[in-house]
């Protein structure tokens, strides 16, 4: 008999697994699955989520490829341009709503704004639905910067899990079609590879949250059956961009415990190896989504903090940057 050697979660992280009831946690998902996800997923009501973090929601129709993208923006009440969460939720592009991760979102800082993209959904809206769902959004945010109290020098793409890959996806997308300037990218155990086999995704494969198998429904709800095949392009798959020069500073995060560990720690990697900037944490003990699962465990409360110490530092750099210099005579 073979055994798997694997890291231990973290003790807070392990507790919460094992008292999990069923349903509560995602560990494997097979295709005729999603619709019981979707019907057991309760979404935070937004006007709540909004008024505990001190934000004013406004909702928003962005003209999108096949129709209006709705746009919720929670914006803090301050005056002037405020900067910009650019935010996708997660879901494994299966499920998930506008409302979802906002709450972990608005604690960037108190003077950012979030706006939520309610992007389409796989496998009734495959690829590139989502993704072009975000790109009309931020570009409808950076047009509508002024009239919205936002800066449009100051927007960061931010995800999680699913919403996370969106976001690298995003910034491939705008860099590659000379799209609006994106200022960050904060990356949260995004689902980045389509080819789904990594160390770590067979290490953590039956155990913790969203295995392998969860994975290979997510991927192939979105792209069908050239899902780990040899075509996927970078705006449907991040890992599979040639290259990752010329993008905006970029924080992926991940557990060691988790699926997507060896791809996030690879897509740093080579971010750097492209001459680029990039900060990544590997939390010890943290399954997929660990913060979510006990956010008042220490490693969530530290996962938490350095997210917005980096959004802090990155204003810090846009503020003092020198101005953007013309060559044109």
């Amino acid at each position: 008999m073979t055994t798997t050697t694997r890291p231990p979660f973290d003790p807070a992280v392990a507790a919460a697994l094992a008292a999990a009831r069923s349903g509560d946690v995602v560990t494997t998902l097979a295709p005729d699955e999603i619709a019981g996800l979707r019907a057991r997923a309760l979404p935070p009501v937004l006007e709540e989520v909004a008024v505990a973090a001190g934000r004013t929601l406004t909702w928003h129709a962005a003209p999108g490829p096949d129709g209006a993208v709705r746009v919720a923006l929670l914006r803090p009440d301050v005056v002037g341009p405020v900067p910009v969460l650019l935010h996708l939720h997660g879901g494994g592009l299966v499920v998930g709503t506008v409302s979802d991760d906002v709450a972990a979102a608005t604690q960037a800082g108190p003077g950012w704004a979030v706006a939520s993209v309610d992007y389409r959904l796989a496998p009734e809206h495959p690829y590139p639905a989502a993704v072009e769902d975000a790109y009309a959004a931020l570009v409808w945010l950076v047009e509508q910067a002024d009239a919205l109290g936002l800066d449009p020098a100051r927007v960061v793409v931010a995800g999680i899990s699913a919403g996370g890959g969106l976001a690298a996806a995003l910034a491939l997308l705008a860099r590659d079609r000379g799209g609006p300037c994106l200022a960050g990218q904060l990356l949260v155990c995004p689902m980045l590879d389509d080819r789904n086999d990594s160390a770590s995704g067979h290490q953590m494969a039956g155990v913790g949250t969203w295995d392998r198998t969860a994975n290979a429904t997510a991927w192939a709800a979105y792209l069908g059956d050239a899902a780990g095949g040899p075509e996927t392009p970078p705006s449907a798959s991040a890992a599979r961009a040639v290259t990752l020069g010329g993008l905006p500073p970029a924080y992926v995060d991940v557990g060691s415990a988790e699926t997507f560990r060896d791809e996030c720690v690879a897509y740093a990697a080579r971010i750097w190896a492209d001459g680029g900037d990039a900060e990544l944490h590997v939390w010890p003990g943290g399954c997929h989504g660990f913060d979510g699962l006990v956010p008042e465990a220490p490693v969530s409360r530290d996962a938490r903090h350095a997210r917005a110490r980096w959004l802090a530092r990155l204003l810090d750099r846009l503020a003092t940057a020198p101005a953007a210099t013309s060559d044109a005579p």
